[in-house]
């Protein structure tokens, strides 16, 4: 079974929440003095607020420990936030990344044999496993794709269910064009361009989870040319595509996602491509919930491999760190994701709707009494219960790879480069890059 399979059979049992495990209480123990426990960020700031009210409930629920949030500067790289802070020995005692993992290997605890860890389908701890140590625990399971405004598809007669091909995608933005609103917001994002949209080349180079990683040992290698890859040609097609129905200029900044949201809030566009963790704001805009998720077809074989799958993986794992942290330290760093998960207060907070002030997560972790409730959430789960999943093969990345995929990408959606220069700007990046995938130290 590959890595994409895995994800939809583990996402599918732990968003229904089949069987209720008794999970463990958080350590209701009574504590001389409380010990205070460092986090970098908050998992993600469209869900900063609900994080936080999570944190706040928890300081409040026992006696032992007062986790607190550090704010990170959104410009930097999680290694560039985080380096600096191990060097003034400042580490944070709970940190939250994905590519980063294998660079913070060696500084971060074992979840090896804890109760959380053993909550997690094997499949999903195997994004934050290095040498065989646990090095993080997931925080949920995320998807993305053509995010769609049910009520302006209905309007122009569009069923989003019966695109499945590049050509129904296009006859699909005409009729959205004339009914009046735009056809698509393709934000200019380079985490969104680097990772996700990137992404979707490198999940349908191969049909196997070998097959995908050989590919990134060709890029490493400097062995493969994109530019005669009939895939990466309708990787291209596509990108195009979108280029043309874009709704508006592109825009670097980071207002982007928040133009991005509105567009599709407001109707002004039927599409966006973007990921379920949007949902939330979407939600809160107050212009109703009406919200889909469908695949991003790339070419025009309506029954070529991943035509008809949206991509579902793990976004982040929780680390903690093991060198400059005290053992009251990490010992509250697990008790607080431990409630956080495990708890019926923390899986409100988690998985509750959002108008309740919930994060809307679909769970990664067995037990799990609160279900999502909302349409996209519904969506996601049918696609998992069909097996209609691709595989997160960005998480594979080399630490950075995103920003500088994401780079190449924003000169290519605005024009200046052509897409040969774009192809050889990624081979190019890629070349001689160290084979993490593989288990390779730097």
């Amino acid at each position: 079974m590959n890595k994409a399979t895995k994800f939809a059979a583990v996402a599918l049992a732990s968003l229904l929440a089949i069987s209720a495990i008794n999970a463990p209480a958080a350590n209701a123990a009574s504590c001389a003095s409380k010990t205070k426990v460092t986090m970098l960020g908050t998992i993600k700031t469209e869900i900063k607020d609900q994080f936080l009210l999570a944190v706040k409930d928890y300081n409040s629920s026992q006696s032992c420990y007062t986790v607190e949030s550090i704010a990170a500067d959104s410009k930097l790289t999680f290694l560039q936030n985080v380096t600096p802070m191990y060097a003034a020995k400042k580490a944070p005692n709970i940190m939250y990344t994905l590519q980063e993992i294998p660079d913070m290997a060696d500084k971060v605890m074992d979840w090896k044999g804890t109760k959380l860890a053993g909550l997690v389908p094997a499949s999903l701890l195997e994004g934050a496993k290095i040498a065989g140590k646990q090095v993080g625990v997931p925080s949920t399971v995320e998807a993305y794709g053509l995010l769609y405004n049910r009520v302006v598809l209905d309007k122009a007669g569009v069923d989003p269910k019966k695109i499945a091909t590049r050509a129904q995608l296009e006859a699909a933005f005409k009729k959205i064009k004339a009914s009046g609103s735009g056809a698509i917001h393709f934000s200019a994002l380079w985490w969104s361009l680097g990772a996700h949209l990137h992404n979707l080349y490198f999940t349908n180079a191969g049909k196997t989870h070998e097959a995908r990683l050989s590919v990134l040992d060709q890029m490493a290698d400097g062995k493969k040319d994109l530019s005669k890859d009939p895939v990466w040609k309708n990787y291209i097609a596509t990108y195009d595509l979108m280029k043309k129905y874009n709704n508006r200029k592109p825009n670097l900044t980071d207002t982007e996602y928040d133009r991005g949201l509105a567009d599709l809030a407001t109707g002004k566009v039927g599409f966006w491509f973007m990921g379920n963790w949007a949902e939330p704001n979407l939600i809160t805009s107050g212009y109703g919930t009406k919200y889909g998720i469908i695949p991003l077809p790339i070419s025009n074989d309506a029954k070529a491999y991943g035509n008809d799958s949206i991509s579902v993986g793990v976004p982040g794992y929780f680390m903690v760190d093991n060198q400059q942290s005290t053992a009251e330290e990490r010992a509250g760093a697990v008790d607080f994701l431990t409630w956080l998960y495990t708890t019926p207060a923390g899986q409100q907070h988690v998985a509750g709707p959002i108008e309740k002030q919930g994060m809307n997560f679909i769970p990664a972790y067995k037990g799990f009494t609160v279900k999502p409730t909302t349409y996209m959430a519904k969506e996601i789960a049918a696609y998992v219960d069909a097996g209609k999943t691709l595989e997160w093969i960005n998480s594979y990345y080399p630490a950075g790879g995103q920003e500088l995929y994401g780079a190449s990408s924003q000169k290519y959606m605005t024009g200046k480069i052509n897409a040969a220069q774009y192809a050889a700007e990624l081979q190019k990046a890629w070349k001689g890059k160290t084979k993490t995938w593989r288990g390779v130290s730097k």
